[in-house]
């Protein structure tokens, strides 16, 4: 019987191969960094669930921080007392952590962010009282400004968005930053109720205090029925691209857009699942028909490549309104992608990190 020399070949090169065993030159570099002998890895759902299956860092978050050695903090914001509409983000961190794989490596910008940063889960952040949404901000504020002050890049899951604006004064601290915010709401209001923490007005207070500069902030996917409450983004100077002009321009223009926004000044990327369609992310607080879908936000985020982003978060994850549980297996793929994002960040690339 003559043989196919193709199907020869093949046979040759895989027959007795492991799963460990990868011939192309790039493929290869990652593999070898994945695979610690032959094809064995650590189990996905083995061990206790962290973001993104990380290094637990117990200590990284106690009062004398440990975050020696480490490029990027995966932190966890457990808390929602901003809400306005369906309670529940405070579990958002906790449902992320149980996805059970996402990466290791991210085909299209084509790196396994893991094997290039020293990164760690290190826990949630210590809060002085589950009651007081002003406490709950200055301890947030305090704990990131620690880990911005060891030079390590902070990535958080919350939470309710009030959270970021706290992020931001710790980031924003030495210089003011910009911002790619994807969202359905611009959550730029102002005090209502007597508290300006709110989820619906983050934003505002960030500028107000001079470490978020609006003329570098560009906000995408904004819908629904609050547009009167976003006159702040306008008169600001912030890029508004609503769902519908999202779907009219284009991805690969709105990505043109952002980098032209941001520059290459130093930038947050602050992702709310609201931002989707509920149809793909129902668990969230306050959904909005008519969103975006997580195809066209990875292809967002891709085409960030490059910028420099100093940190950022995914907010809004509230598991008990998705018994399916894709919310948080989509929340949990876009900090991936940000990841990957400060992986190739230009600090990075120089080896400054």
């Amino acid at each position: 019987m003559n043989i196919d020399p193709h199907l020869a070949r093949l046979r040759e090169r895989y027959a007795h191969a492991g799963g460990g065993d990868i011939f192309d030159p790039a493929f290869k570099a990652v593999a070898d960094r994945i695979f610690s002998s032959s094809d064995r890895r650590k189990w996905p759902f083995a061990d206790v669930a962290t973001f993104l299956d990380a290094p637990y860092r117990a200590d990284g978050l106690a009062p004398t921080p440990n975050l020696a050695g480490l490029d990027v903090a995966l932190i966890g914001v457990p808390m929602d007392l901003g809400v306005t509409n369906r309670a529940g983000a405070r579990l958002g961190p906790r449902a992320v952590r149980a996805v059970e794989r996402i990466g290791p490596y991210e085909h299209v910008l084509r790196l396994a962010p893991m094997t290039q940063l020293k990164v760690a889960d290190v826990g949630d952040v210590p809060m002085r009282s589950r009651y007081s949404l002003a406490d709950c901000h200055a301890d947030i504020e305090a704990c990131f400004a620690q880990v911005v002050k060891a030079g390590v890049v902070p990535l958080a899951v919350g939470g309710d968005h009030s959270i970021t604006g706290s992020i931001l004064k710790a980031v924003g601290r030495e210089r003011p930053v910009g911002m790619v915010h994807i969202d359905a709401h611009c959550d730029t209001a102002g005090t209502y109720e007597g508290s300006k923490f709110h989820h619906g007005g983050p934003f505002r207070e960030a500028v107000l205090a001079g470490v978020l500069d609006p003329r570098r902030c560009i906000q995408i996917g904004i819908r629904g029925g609050a547009e009167y409450l976003w006159e702040f983004s306008f008169d600001s100077g912030m890029t508004v691209i609503h769902a519908e002009e999202f779907a009219k321009m284009g991805v690969a223009e709105v990505i043109r857009r952002a980098r032209e926004v941001v520059g290459d000044g130093p930038t947050y990327v602050t992702f709310d699942v609201d931002s989707l369609d509920p149809s793909y992310a129902p668990g969230t607080g306050t959904p909005e028909v008519g969103g975006l879908s997580p195809r066209e936000v990875l292809e967002l985020l891709r085409g960030l490549a490059g910028l420099n982003v100093i940190g950022g978060d995914v907010m809004e994850v509230a598991p008990q309104h998705d018994p399916t549980s894709n919310t948080a297996q989509v929340a949990a793929q876009m900090l991936f992608e940000i990841l990957c994002l400060v992986a190739l960040s230009p600090a990075h690339q120089r080896g400054e990190k």
